[in-house]
């Protein structure tokens, strides 16, 4: 689906540093003369990112295309029985990033095989969100981790940092995999997130950040983890 960005898509400028610097770049946010402070609690992110068979949302990615897209589920907490849950389609169009939000019903990953996972999904989303699911059919992996949130003053700037990540490989299982988790560098990211009419000040935070920007995405890594580098 070919769209332009909407008015209120973001820069997204991502970057990745060791764990052990965690307590340094917390401090480092906390401090900045920005005047982020802490938007919600911590909480624990969950994510099933689907593709197509042939995996065409990491091959774009790979590639670099400057238009690109992935679907995913996503939900809240350390629970596999979810009451409520998100169709979530990421957009991108060279550096602006945007989402669109399909609600979607209560998701059994306990008792529920893929199969009947994805009828269930299908079946409680809009007619658009069901476009995007049966275009990226194929869930590839489970991604966990657990993120803060920051924001400035007037919410013009964003910033959240995500630690302690677990990846678990869903081709070619029958049921959703929580047990075999696939081995991951412990590395934090820190995304910066800022609209078009704030880009003065969101440039002067990147600059001053103590670690370099990083081309980064989640499912990108995952993908690694479980599958090894593929090519584009």
């Amino acid at each position: 689906m070919s769209e332009k960005p909407p008015e209120e898509a973001r820069y997204e400028i991502k970057f990745v540093a060791d764990a052990t610097r965690y307590h340094e770049l917390e401090r480092w946010i906390l401090l900045n003369p920005a005047g982020f402070r802490t938007a919600y609690p911590p909480r624990q992110v969950n994510n099933v990112y689907f593709d197509t068979p042939d995996l065409l949302a990491y091959a774009e990615n790979l590639s670099g295309a400057s238009s690109r897209s992935k679907v995913r589920l996503r939900w809240y907490g350390d629970t596999r029985r979810p009451e409520k849950t998100v169709l979530e389609v990421k957009r991108r169009r060279n550096h602006l990033g945007w989402k669109h939000h399909y609600a979607a019903g209560p998701v059994d990953f306990e008792n529920r095989t893929w199969s009947r996972l994805l009828r269930d999904l299908r079946s409680s989303l809009s007619p658009e969100g069901k476009i995007w699911l049966d275009e990226s059919p194929q869930p590839v992996l489970i991604n966990r981790y657990f993120r803060q949130y920051f924001e400035s003053p007037e919410g013009g700037l964003r910033a959240t940092l995500d630690f302690r990540q677990r990846v678990y490989d869903q081709r070619l299982k029958s049921r959703p995999n929580f047990r075999n988790r696939a081995n991951l560098p412990d590395t934090l990211v820190v995304e910066i997130k800022f609209g078009r009419h704030d880009h003065a000040l969101g440039s002067e935070v990147i600059a001053s950040l103590p670690v370099r920007v990083s081309r980064n995405s989640k499912y990108m890594i995952g993908v690694g983890a479980i599958a090894g580098p593929l090519q584009a």
